[in-house]
């Protein structure tokens, strides 16, 4: 025997007026327990998900689904006013004139499609128009809904009563007989293959309900509609009439057996929200509404099937999103399970021993299951601009999950470990500010690096989804980094002749410079009286390091990129006449960092670099005479724009003096800085520390303190206002910070 149940939107297949209708105010209903829980369904394997999506029609992502036709579909879409008809068959899709509602009538592909002032009965398979009403503004004449082949529409008599008509294929308008005296706001809405449900306000003013025999144009009524059932789902079969009460937190849904007047009572417990009913045969289903977006799980998530005598339960689906009743009586379930995905599921009646079955229908080819749909990483990560930040994006297949993971680089295993929580978008955007590490940041290295996420989904439906993929960060070589990581790092000679290599990194919405990682790189260094960063001396990404010893033999350090220094080579002697040396610029223009240096007779010498780690720089060459006034020479990188690097000297009364460097080894007359900078016995050109692409200047003051000059770009005030630099450094003999 087939069964069915009414249509779910009762109440926005009406006119507006309806506002309070049996089955209309499913989506507003209030929260309700849930029932003793029931296992979900098993998850099937990936052959037979994709087996049942292969004998599946599709059906469009983002809908749900209002009405069931014998061969299609009626959807609604989640975000807008679009009312499609959908094929079973090809998913071929007819968009409708409703801008309310429409609503399948029980019988084939028959649907009662509102346009405005009128009321247009469709064969939607067929293409075809059977029936077209009127009832335009002033007429009296209000639309009350559609079943079998009749739109039904109610007029006031002459005598101030409101008659029910029914309007046949055929042309003919027959007045329905059995309606109380008295009733208004009538809504009618497919039931059975017989029967319409039909609701209404009862002269008393209660909402009353009652059924429509489509053959004999008559109305019998069945009673009121408790108060605590106005605003929830109703389902009706050729056996049983259900609905769901609601009364503050609790819920439970009541089943009348239609020929003996019988009723059961199902509790729900408690918080439980929008729950979707159904009939079939001796089986009440049942659900919340949503349960793939909610951000916290519910057993009532599912669709559960429950025998109304035996109370057996049994889980049909994962989880419920809209349904709706053929005219075959079967019950269609938008949906999802783990097993199958996303799509239509037709609730099969069961056999007489067993219990009813869902079967993949249709699809919408999308996972119940959170996946991951696609990433915006790409295989090479620029790291240069802006600032030395990324932003990285997982899509996944929805919004209501919790995503850890972990970024790795390859090379040291060092690590930066991530969180979004429930973005309320597919979008899960980690905004990497370029850095590794937690407690200790440090720029991130160049070179691969791996990245894996495990995302759990909020609502419990599925297994966590783990993700996992590599890329490379690059960008280009910068000064006074020994670590290949784009940020400047900070060498210091402590008193036992030990260096230590402390890395900096750059915190913008602090505005300071902070020390990280910090590594001993090796002891011996007290052999030196002068230890320089060089720049790059022998073509590598990473700078090298040159150290004279007491009897003046320059040596020769290559930074391998790692933080550690090749074993030296020689360079050659004779360097003990100099007072004063800085390295590390390009002074020539030719890509290739040099070197200068003051003798005790006041000339400062130019030794140009060459690229090559067993000669790495020319023949000296006559810069100018008077340098004996400056007790410090500073290569200071590129502090106004030019191609060339600059050179900072400081005199002996403490005024700090820029020579912009020509490009040709030689320099512009001198222009002042400031004075006051005697206090500072150490000052370090650090390169570009906070990435804005302008070089900046460290200096250690003789109280100790660390300050941070950042650049302008402009010859004539070339730092900005000093800002404190958070660096601990080890105890250092005072005269070697590099």
């Amino acid at each position: 025997m087939p069964r069915t149940r009414t249509a779910r939107r009762l109440a926005a297949a009406v006119s507006t007026v309806l506002a309070v209708t049996l089955g209309a105010g499913g989506m507003s209903a209030p929260a309700l327990a849930a029932p003793p829980a029931v296992p979900a369904a098993a998850p099937d394997t990936a052959g037979a998900r994709a087996s049942a999506e292969e004998s599946a029609s599709p059906f469009p992502a983002g809908f749900r689904l209002t009405g069931a036709t014998a061969t299609g579909y009626l959807v609604r879409s989640e975000t807008a006013l679009d009312h499609r008809w959908v094929s079973g068959v090809d998913g071929t899709h007819t968009t409708l004139a409703s801008s309310s509602a429409a609503n399948a009538t029980g019988v084939g592909d028959l649907v009662v499609d509102r346009a405005p002032n009128a009321a247009v009965l469709r064969d939607m398979a067929a293409g075809t128009q059977l029936l077209r009403v009127a009832f335009p503004v002033g007429s009296g004449i209000s639309y009350a809904g559609g079943a079998g082949r009749t739109i039904f529409t109610t007029v006031v008599d002459e005598g101030g009563r409101t008659v029910l008509r029914g309007h046949g294929v055929d042309g003919v308008v027959t007045p329905l007989t059995g309606l109380p005296a008295g009733a208004t706001a009538i809504a009618v809405g497919a039931a059975t293959p017989e029967h319409a449900l039909v609701t209404f306000t009862a002269a008393s003013g209660e909402r009353t309900w009652g059924f429509v025999d489509l053959a004999a144009s008559t109305v019998s009524v069945h009673g009121p509609i408790p108060p605590a059932g106005l605003k929830g789902d109703v389902a009706v079969s050729r056996t049983h009439l259900a609905w769901v009460e609601e009364e503050g937190s609790k819920g439970s849904v009541v089943v009348v057996t239609r020929a003996t007047e019988t009723t059961q009572r199902i509790p729900l417990g408690a918080s439980a929200y929008g729950v979707e009913i159904g009939l079939a045969g001796d089986w009440l289903t049942y659900g919340v509404r949503g349960g793939h977006t909610s951000g916290t799980p519910d057993p009532m998530h599912a669709l559960t099937a429950r025998h109304l005598t035996k109370g057996t339960v049994r889980p049909l689906l994962d989880h419920v999103n809209s349904a709706a009743t053929g005219p075959d009586g079967s019950l269609y379930v938008r949906g999802g399970t783990v097993a199958k995905g996303e799509g239509v599921y037709r609730i099969a009646p069961p056999t007489a021993d067993g219990a009813p079955t869902a079967e993949l229908v249709a699809t919408t080819g999308e996972s119940t299951a959170l996946s991951l749909l696609g990433h915006d990483i790409g295989s090479v990560i620029d790291l240069d601009a802006p600032h030395g930040q990324r932003a990285l994006t997982w899509r996944l297949s929805r919004h209501n999950a919790d995503l850890t993971g972990t970024l790795r680089h390859v090379r040291t295993g060092k690590t930066m470990r991530f969180s979004v929580t429930h973005p309320y978008t597919p979008d899960y955007t980690f905004p990497w500010q370029g850095d590794l590490g937690f407690d200790e940041r440090m720029s991130a290295y160049n070179g691969e690096y791996t990245w894996e996420f495990t995302a759990r989904p909020l609502n419990g439906i599925g297994p966590d989804l783990k993700g996992s993929g590599r890329f490379t960060v690059t960008r280009a070589p910068s000064a006074h980094d020994f670590t290949d990581n784009g940020a400047p790092d900070l060498l210091a000679r402590d008193a036992g002749g030990r260096l230590w290599r402390l890395d900096t990194d750059y915190w913008a919405f602090a505005d300071q410079l902070e020390g990280t990682d910090r590594a001993l790189v090796g002891g011996g260094w007290n052999t030196y009286d002068l230890i320089e960063s060089a720049g790059d001396l022998a073509g590598a990404r990473t700078d090298d390091l040159v150290a004279r010893d007491r009897s003046g033999v320059l040596w020769l350090y290559l930074g391998k990129g790692d933080g550690t220094f090749t074993a030296r080579t020689r360079v050659g002697g004779g360097w003990g006449g100099y007072t004063s040396v800085a390295a590390g610029g390009d002074l020539t223009g030719d890509g290739r960092a040099d070197l200068v240096a003051s003798d005790a007779s006041g000339v400062l010498w130019l030794h140009r670099g060459t690229g090559d780690r067993s000669a790495p720089f020319a023949a000296r060459t006559r810069v100018g005479g008077g340098w004996d006034i400056y007790d410090g020479l500073t290569l200071a990188g590129d502090l106004a724009g030019a191609k060339a690097g600059d050179l900072l000297a400081r005199d002996r009364s403490g005024v700090l003096w820029l020579y912009l460097g020509k490009g040709d080894g030689t320099f512009t007359a001198r222009t002042r800085v400031g004075g006051g900078w005697g206090a500072m016995p150490q000052l370090v050109a650090i390169g570009d520390a906070d990435r804005d692409g302008r070089a900046d200047l460290l200096t250690v003051g003789s109280d100790g303190y660390k300050w941070l000059y950042r650049g302008t770009g402009d010859r004539t005030a070339p730092f900005r206002p000093r800002g404190l630099a958070n660096l601990v450094l080890p105890e250092w003999d005072g005269n070697h910070l590099i």
